[in-house]
């Protein structure tokens, strides 16, 4: 890799990972010439990566929904699938309980964004082959999908609004209810079918709605 392009990444990455601080902090309303300043650039560069604020919230999304990917692909290799399957859930669990600027880019963006359109396949397909590996073993009721986990993702978090900084492993428990919920025994027959992918990519604000305060 050359200078040139070894100094566009590292400032990209510096960019993206000032952004998701700064948004963290002090919400959706912060300056580009406030991110450009912790991240140590100069705000041209700012633009030069990215068109516009949304373009730059786009990459933090989809940042994030790769980190989680990345993690799902690990543990898919993993020889037990049951333990594999908890600990995918865990991690975007805790995405959402502890990553606000997460929730805070998810809610201010439009779902034309194609990567994090194409981050989100990549999500739920990551998440398929984990529940099916688990379902092979019994661990996963057998009408759950790849979809259905990335959604329930969100639940513990969501449970947790309100209180959640006075407890913030309050979702752990939550969490372990959702686990229970998800083991085939006893499982009564779910009435509604679990969302497509088409309905699930269509709104990248659903996918964190629930982590994000009122």
């Amino acid at each position: 890799m050359s200078t040139m392009r070894a100094d566009a990444v590292r400032n990209r990455r510096l960019l993206i990972d000032a952004a998701a601080a700064e948004f963290a902090e002090h919400g959706m309303e912060v300056s580009i010439t406030r991110i450009a300043a912790r991240a140590g650039i100069g705000k041209g560069t700012v633009f030069r990566h990215f068109d516009s604020k949304e373009q730059l919230l786009a990459a933090i999304f989809s940042d994030r929904l790769e980190e989680l990917v990345t993690t799902g692909l690990h543990l898919s290799l993993s020889g037990d699938p049951e333990a594999a399957f908890t600990e995918f859930m865990r991690a975007g669990v805790e995405l959402h309980a502890r990553d606000r600027s997460f929730c805070q880019a998810a809610a201010a963006l439009s779902p034309s964004a194609p990567n994090v359109r194409a981050s989100q396949e990549r999500l739920a397909e990551v998440a398929d082959i984990l529940v099916t590996r688990a379902q092979r073993v019994g661990a996963v009721r057998e009408d759950i999908t790849g979809v259905d986990i990335v959604l329930l993702q969100t639940a513990a978090s969501q449970a947790i609004l309100g209180v959640g900084d006075a407890a913030p492993d309050l979702w752990e428990r939550y969490l372990g209810v959702i686990l229970d919920g998800l083991h085939p025994s006893p499982a009564r027959p779910l009435r509604v079918a679990s969302p497509t992918l088409e309905q699930f990519t269509g709104s990248p604000a659903t996918f964190a709605q629930g982590a994000c305060a009122p």
